[in-house]
């Protein structure tokens, strides 16, 4: 490969570190403001990435990259590796006493909008610490839609957003200019941000814990500024309020910017939006009655505790109100199932997300045809598009993938000495993004804080394997894409 291609990826990265240079003095107010020492910390960190950013700037001036999918898989790789490094830094350095791996695994977490977390004891974490979490979690998931709607359908592993700009009726385009639609993506998604604290703080929360909740629901991220998550607020209004507000996360943003911005009713008839929902009620009613029958719980709180929790994990938030494992074996099943699943493309969900079920069944129902009539032709459809087969290769390697992946990490995990439902629910609940797992360690009413540097290090890699849709990520590990 080109010595440039790098070069050109680390100059653009270093822009990125200097607006979260700039990012980290939010933090360092805040803790000044509360008169907690940590603000020194994000102040250093600032100052110290701030520098070296801006040398690296420097160093690395060249001329405009002559964009290939070669320098967008690399860009994308070392963009996001240099978000998790810096957003590691302060956490490192801060009082809360973190290695360098909890700290990367707690960044990494954050940045893929995972919700997993090391740390104990967040009632009384520095305040900036929570916030730096919140505010890197909400960039994130700004990251992830811009990847999800512009990078990543170019390079054509199978994660694109099917909804197309244009009309499907006419050749009117609803926005003119990227930059249009740029600026009205960021103001849906502040206004959403900004809604959901309002939201928040009206139905039980004060001002910091619903800001802090607010950007990680937006982005689907799931950190909490309390060890029992929402279960610490005991507010059933709340849970619906978050149900509401994470549910609309999961749909695409394309389709929420078109729908705000036009009004058009007939964005929202995106397959995927339909069988999102669809797999998340039937998730949710079924729990709900179960948990009733089984416990004796009234049903109107079975049921806000269930469609709460279903669309936390569906929406790969990973809050949690209530240890659901302690519901029956039948909710555990269905949450680990659920695990897999995730929401739409071109949201902040992670997870496999809908629109790959659909081309899988069309997929299937088209083979099984085709065993009968063997001359016959039927093409693979999503929604009106017919597929062709490049995207239903992609969407296929990147099922395959994600199976092999998962079972390798359980392997790992269990060959580091962790029984089976850890091991397995640890990694597909971090290559899902999703956040908690099942059992005693890393569960719901748990976290990953016993885990030693080796699995988290192997978990960190999972989450943004997961995060950047698996092949973009593995691609760079070919000898291949080294070459001239």
């Amino acid at each position: 490969m080109s010595a440039s291609l790098l070069r050109h990826a680390i100059h653009i990265a270093s822009i990125l570190g200097l607006y979260l240079s700039g990012a980290m003095l939010i933090p360092a107010m805040l803790d000044l403001y509360y008169g907690h020492t940590d603000w020194q910390v994000f102040a250093t960190a600032a100052f110290v990435t701030n520098g070296l950013s801006a040398t690296t700037f420097m160093a690395t001036r060249a001329g405009p990259p002559p964009f290939s999918k070669k320098f967008g898989f690399l860009l994308v790789n070392v963009l996001w590796s240099t978000f998790a490094l810096i957003g590691a830094l302060p956490l490192w350095m801060s009082s809360l006493d973190l290695d360098f791996a909890q700290a990367l695994f707690e960044s990494v977490s954050a940045i893929t909008t995972t919700g997993s977390t090391v740390i104990v004891g967040l009632d009384d974490a520095p305040p900036g610490v929570l916030m730096w979490r919140s505010l890197i979690c909400w960039l994130g998931g700004v990251g992830i839609v811009v990847l999800g709607l512009f990078i990543i359908p170019y390079l054509r592993v199978g994660g694109m957003s099917f909804f197309k700009m244009e009309s499907s009726d006419t050749n009117e385009k609803p926005f003119a200019r990227l930059t249009t639609f740029s600026r009205a993506f960021f103001t849906v998604y502040v206004g959403i941000t900004l809604l959901c604290a309002i939201g928040y703080n009206l139905t039980g929360m004060n001002r910091f814990d619903a800001i802090n909740h607010a950007m990680s629901t937006v982005a689907t991220g799931g950190f909490s500024t309390h060890d029992a998550s929402f279960a610490y607020f005991g507010s059933i209004p709340l849970l619906w309020t978050a149900t509401f507000f994470m549910t609309l996360c999961s749909l695409p943003f394309s389709i929420l910017i078109v729908f705000v911005a036009r009004g058009r009713l007939d964005a929202l008839r995106d397959p995927q939006i339909f069988v999102f929902l669809a797999y998340l009620t039937v998730f949710a009613l079924s729990a709900a009655i179960y948990h009733r029958l089984t416990n004796g719980v009234e049903f109107h709180i079975a049921l806000a505790h269930s469609f709460f929790n279903f669309s936390s994990i569906l929406s790969t938030a990973g809050y949690m109100s209530e240890d659901y494992q302690l519901w029956g074996p039948f909710v555990v099943m269905a949450a680990f199932i659920a695990t897999f699943m995730g929401g739409c493309s071109g949201s902040t969900a992670g997870g496999i997300k809908a629109y790959r079920f659909i081309v899988l069944f069309n997929a299937i129902h088209s083979g099984l045809r085709k065993l009968i009539y063997p001359a016959a032709v039927y093409p693979i459809r999503y929604g009106r598009n017919s597929l062709d087969a490049d995207t239903l290769r992609a969407i296929l390697l990147f099922f395959v993938t994600c199976i092999l992946l998962w079972i390798l990490g359980s392997l790992t995990m269990a060959a580091l000495g962790y029984d089976f439902l850890t091991s397995v629910s640890a990694v597909i609940t971090c290559l899902s993004n999703v956040g908690p797992g099942l059992g005693n360690i890393v569960g719901p009413a748990g976290n990953f804080s016993s885990l030693k540097d080796p699995e988290l290090y192997l978990l960190s890699l999972m989450m943004m394997m997961g995060r950047l849709e698996v092949l973009t990520v593995l691609v760079i590990l070919t000898p291949v894409f080294w070459k001239q």
